[in-house]
């Protein structure tokens, strides 16, 4: 069967985007491997309406919502390759079926890569997280330490205060000088250039941090921004442009309604967008639909 717009990625941005296409009455495809970033986390916080929610939960709810709608099409599965044009797409799944569509979104989110500490990694999304308004009030008045690995991360240790006391890991990767120094002051952030070498607990909890000297520093929460990369290729594949944010790569936005830079794709979600947040992510993918099924028309 052939579909008006092929939907690839069902979390956040890719259901949001169905929504308004199912509303549309189009026939559409949503494709999803069931692997969203946000798998590691218990619960979505700062979503209105939906705080403290399980982000696994709010996407069976939104299932169950879309399939109330005789245009959508689910398929479960990963998308091994995309290709064609404008009117005549192909998606083709690993299991080798093939799919067709006039416009494509892609949702397919990215990929984390943490610093290489023992015990950081085992602990994402749980004690170690990246956004202190998704996570933040959940360690509140905690011990909070900001681990240096990305040009934003003097920022994010001067907001986390508001928080819980924090203590700011230059990893020997910040130079701070007096304006920085100055300012982590102002706010009581404590600053330490020895780097962590690994985190310490039981459980997914943090306990401590031994830092390179062999000392031990209290800690109970760690905030730091990982590396990121789209989680799949489809977006090189199909020749879409990409620019360079914080985090790393996302695909590159022509000017309205989520357009990518290649005619009929559309993008939306962490994979589209510097700025990772579930309700950013949401209110994307709507536009994102609708660019796709205005793009039918127009």
């Amino acid at each position: 069967m052939s579909y008006d717009v092929i939907i690839i990625g069902g979390s956040f941005a890719g259901m949001s985007a169905a929504m308004q296409l199912a509303r549309a009455r189009r026939p559409i495809l949503v494709v999803d491997s069931g692997m969203p970033r946000n798998r590691f986390a218990a619960a979505s916080h700062g979503f209105l309406g939906q705080d403290g929610v399980a982000p696994a939960a709010i996407m069976r709810e939104a299932l169950r919502q879309l399939s109330a709608y005789p245009t959508v099409d689910f398929v479960h599965g990963r998308v091994a390759a995309a290709r064609g044009e404008i009117d005549r797409f192909e998606v083709e799944m690993e299991d080798g079926a093939v799919h067709a569509a006039r416009r494509l979104v892609l949702a397919t989110g990215v990929a984390d890569t943490l610093p290489d500490i023992p015990g950081l990694a085992e602990r994402w999304g749980v004690s170690v997280m990246h956004c202190p308004y998704c996570h933040g009030y959940e360690v509140r008045d905690r011990r909070i330490g900001v681990l240096a690995n990305h040009p934003m991360a003097a920022h994010q240790a001067l907001m986390l205060p508001d928080w819980g006391p924090t203590t700011f890991f230059t990893q020997g990767l910040v130079e701070i000088d007096a304006d920085l120094a100055a300012k982590l002051a102002g706010r009581g952030v404590q600053v330490e250039t020895t780097p962590i070498v690994a985190v310490l607990g039981e459980g997914q909890e943090i306990a401590a941090v031994r830092l390179a000297d062999d000392r031990v520093a209290s800690l109970e929460a760690i905030f730091t921004a990982p590396q990121t990369a789209p989680a799949s290729p489809l977006a090189q594949q199909l020749g879409c442009a990409f620019e360079d944010g914080m985090t790393g790569p996302h695909v590159k936005l022509e000017p309205g309604q989520q357009r990518t830079s290649v005619p009929g794709v559309y993008s939306a979600g962490d994979v589209a967008s510097p700025m990772h947040n579930a309700t950013l992510a949401a209110a994307a993918g709507v536009m994102a639909g609708i660019g796709a099924h205005q793009s039918l028309i127009f």
